[in-house]
């Protein structure tokens, strides 16, 4: 049995922007869709069936630390046993494959909040979604909750707090939220904008402007900001006058795509309004923390995605295209593929289907798509 590592191995390494080689022996179309990055990592595709007569063909220091990676870790277990029986020292599989990887969370501190407590980033490093968990005073609160509710509960006792209310930015077309599931578990309040929530089939709490969330004694504010574009009820939260969470609307390296309802030619003109006038009218020291990332280098020292909203406004490319036309043209024509099943994704997170938890990971599978591309 050929040595392993898990998928919180993996995500430390990327995190400490420590060195690391990477054995993906996926199909080279599965590889190129989606894969492991972020960091110093290196990853060499060599296909499992290009090896089964032997791994001699691998140009790889036979001393060097490497992981094997597989879908879901059968293959690349017996890679990396292949590998070590040929004189390889230092390999490694990693335990469920991909589809493990896809559903790992890491929190990040992104710092403390005035009245006591503190800010966290969750990251999903193989979905490129990112969750906030704000705690005060024994009181939490998540925002866009990923579909592994597990791992917010674990933090929760952890850190000594009850988790009491759960909040999505939007509807969600890439990935399942888990936060009505979480708050059913432990009975929380579930907000969700209106405009969104027009087909949901189940009770939720609206989120209005004006209308702040509490969370903990010390008075820890969310200030909900109407923010249309990405979807047509999308919402921005404000937290200690220092964070702003924009959901899909904005990014560090780009901005929300309006077609994941259909509704591109609709909304770009309201995802235009929100970037280049409401969100204009905030303070440029604003740090801007968005649901996603698409690139690895938007992966900050810590493993943080943020940035001041002043720096996004000269260096990001979305918020710097004066003609009206030539922006409608970039968020209606320059979309890369629409994610995995988002159709279905949808339905689900309206409660329309309720899918297994199976075919819920399969829906899932693959990289993130929320972004406009430059």
């Amino acid at each position: 049995m050929s040595k392993s590592v898990t998928t919180k191995d993996i995500a430390r390494k990327i995190i400490a922007n420590e060195e690391l080689l990477i054995l993906d022996v996926r199909n080279t179309d599965e590889y190129d869709n989606w894969k492991i990055e972020g960091g110093k990592i290196r990853v060499i595709n060599e296909p499992y069936f290009n090896l089964l007569d032997g791994v001699d063909s691998l140009e790889i220091d036979k001393d060097k630390e490497i992981v094997v990676v597989c879908a879901k870790g059968g293959s690349s277990q017996m890679v990396a046993e292949m590998m070590e029986e040929a004189g390889f020292t230092k390999v490694y599989n990693l335990e469920g494959g991909m589809k493990a990887w896809s559903e790992h969370l890491e929190p990040v501190k992104i710092g403390d909040l005035n009245g006591g407590g503190a800010l966290y980033q969750f990251v999903r490093l193989g979905k490129g979604c990112l969750s906030y968990f704000i705690e005060s005073n024994g009181e939490a609160a998540i925002i866009d909750t990923a579909r592994m509710i597990d791992a917010y509960e674990t933090f929760a006792v952890d850190k000594g707090v009850e988790i009491k209310h759960l909040i999505d930015t939007h509807l969600h077309a890439d990935h399942i939220s888990g936060g009505r599931a979480l708050a059913e578990k432990v009975g929380g309040t579930y907000h969700l904008p209106p405009k969104d929530a027009t087909e949901v089939t189940f009770d939720y709490t609206a989120l209005e402007e004006g209308k702040d969330i509490t969370v903990g004694n010390t008075k820890v504010v969310v200030h909900p900001i109407y923010s249309p574009g990405h979807t047509i009820g999308s919402t921005s939260f404000i937290i200690d006058e220092k964070y702003l969470l924009t959901g899909d609307i904005l990014f560090v390296k780009s901005i929300g795509r309006p077609d994941l309802a259909g509704k591109a030619e609709d909304w770009v003109g309201d995802l235009r309004h929100t970037l280049y006038n409401k969100y204009k009218e905030l303070s440029d020291e604003l740090l801007v923390l968005p649901a996603h990332y698409s690139f690895a280098e938007e992966l900050g020292e810590g493993g943080k995605v943020a940035a001041k909203l002043g720096d996004l406004y000269k260096k990001n490319e979305g918020l710097n295209v004066e003609d009206e036309s030539e922006f409608r043209r970039m968020v209606t024509e320059n979309l890369p593929p629409q994610p995995n099943a988002y159709q279905e994704i949808r339905q689900t997170n309206m409660g329309k289907i309720k899918p297994e938890v199976e075919e819920q990971k399969e829906m899932e599978s693959g990289p993130n798509r929320c972004a406009v591309e430059g």
